[in-house]
Formats: C-alpha cells, sequence, structure tokens
C-alpha cells in the first residue's frame, strides 16, 4: 500500500513538474472538459436535488417541534457547501470519471500504445496525465458549485411544500443567506479542488500500473474506484479539522 502511495506521489509531482506543458496540451483539457461536464452534470443535479431535499425532510420536523424551523434554511445551506457537495461529486466523479481514466489508460498499457507513444518521443505524462488531472481539477469545483445551488433549492422546494415543515421561499433563504458566508462555499471549493487531484492521481498511476490483459485492466479500475473512495474521505477529516483550527 505504502509503495503505491509513493508511486502515486511520484507521478503526482512529475504531472506538477510538467505544468510548462499545460498550454501545448489546452485541447485534450478541454476535451476532457467537455467529456467530464457531459458524463456528470445531469447525474449531479439529480443527485444535489435530492440530498438538499432529504436533508430538509429529516430535519424540518425536528425543529418544527422546537420552535426553529425558521432555521432550516440555514442548516440546509451549510450542510450543502461545507461537506456533502464536495465529497458526494468527489464520490460521483471517482466512480464515473475515475473508473473511465483508469479503464482508458490501462487499455492503452496492455495493448503497448504507451509504448509506442515513447517510441515516437512522445512522454506520457504530459500527453496522457496531465491533461486529465488539469481538467478534473477544473471541472469538480465547478461541479460542486452547480451541487450547492441545486442542492439550496431542493431542500427550499421541500420546506416550503411538506406540510410539516411549510416555511415560506423568503424565510428559508433570508436564514440561508444570514448563515452561509462566501468563506463556507470557498472551504467546499477547496475540497473539491483536492479531491479531483487524488481521484486524477489515483486514477491515471492504477492505469499506468495495469498489466495482465482485460482481467488486469478490470482490477485497475476497482482499485482506481475504492481507493480514490477511502482517500476522499480519509482527507475529508483532516481538512475540516483543518479549516475548523483557522475558524474564530
Amino acid at each position: 500500500m505504502f509503495q503505491n502511495i509513493g508511486e502515486m506521489l511520484l507521478l503526482l509531482w512529475r504531472t506538477l513538474g510538467a505544468g510548462g506543458q499545460l498550454w501545448r496540451q489546452r485541447r485534450k483539457v478541454a476535451e476532457q472538459l467537455f467529456e467530464i461536464g457531459n458524463a456528470s452534470l445531469l447525474m449531479a443535479c439529480i443527485l444535489s436535488m435530492f440530498i438538499g431535499g432529504v436533508i430538509a425532510l429529516q430535519t424540518g420536523p425536528v425543529l418544527v417541534e422546537r420552535g426553529l424551523s425558521s432555521s432550516i434554511g440555514g442548516l440546509v445551506g451549510l450542510s450543502m457547501c461545507k461537506e456533502l457537495a464536495p465529497v458526494m461529486m468527489a464520490v460521483l466523479i471517482a466512480g464515473r470519471i475515475g473508473s473511465a481514466m483508469a479503464a482508458e489508460i490501462g487499455s492503452m498499457r496492455v495493448y503497448q500504445e504507451i509504448d509506442a507513444l515513447r517510441t515516437m518521443n512522445i512522454n506520457p505524462i504530459h500527453y496522457l496525465v496531465l491533461p486529465r488531472i488539469a481538467a478534473i481539477s477544473l471541472a469538480l469545483p465547478t461541479l460542486v458549485i452547480f451541487s450547492i445551488l441545486v442542492g439550496w433549492m431542493g431542500g427550499a422546494i421541500v420546506s416550503v411544500y411538506n406540510q410539516q415543515i411549510a416555511i415560506t421561499f423568503q424565510g428559508y433563504f433570508s436564514n440561508l443567506g444570514e448563515l452561509v458566508e462566501a468563506k463556507h462555499i470557498a472551504h467546499g471549493l477547496l475540497k473539491a479542488f483536492v479531491f479531483a487531484v487524488v481521484i486524477g492521481a489515483v486514477s491515471c498511476h492504477q492505469g499506468l500500473q495495469t498489466i495482465g490483459g482485460p482481467r488486469g485492466i478490470g482490477r485497475s479500475v476497482t482499485k482506481a474506484v475504492v481507493n480514490s473512495i477511502v482517500l476522499i474521505l480519509i482527507l475529508d477529516y483532516f481538512i475540516t479539522r483543518l479549516l475548523l483550527h483557522f475558524e474564530p
């Protein structure tokens, strides 16, 4: 495990060192961005709408019983932007995009296309890894912004139309505006950026390590998704602790 982590960090370091090649690879970055957005945006919106709705549904009646129904907007708002949107979008992207990255690069490794790139004096890190990590680092924070907004709306719809809660749109968003600050959204975007780099590095590393034919590709895909999700949840704890340390 520690060998894998060390190799992945070395790959990430080499990728960061190749950052000067990013402009030359801008077309591949744009292709990856389109692919990630096209594959994930609708699913992200559906997921976020129902997550916001479930938070309101679970907490709304309890708050009403205690005379705190006016606090539901802030509760949904903070939950979405600080925790649920970055973590759930990262898990979604790890499953849909990370697995695709590992499978694509793994197939190229198994069928010796990466060796062919080296023969043509094309660096695989510049050509394959750098555009993917750059694209996912831009795409995931953008998806998190969509997720936060749609999740807020899902919570508002449930809060207004559920008979046990029944507050107004104005009251919901007024409380949300009082409690949610720009720094809370920034915290979520910081988490999303870190998670995106982890997903890209883990998936590309697993793809480049693939051996053993089609069965090996399947193993690499599984490892990429599982390792990404485990690292996301571990890093989420430590980033949250770090951010709480700097809050007044």
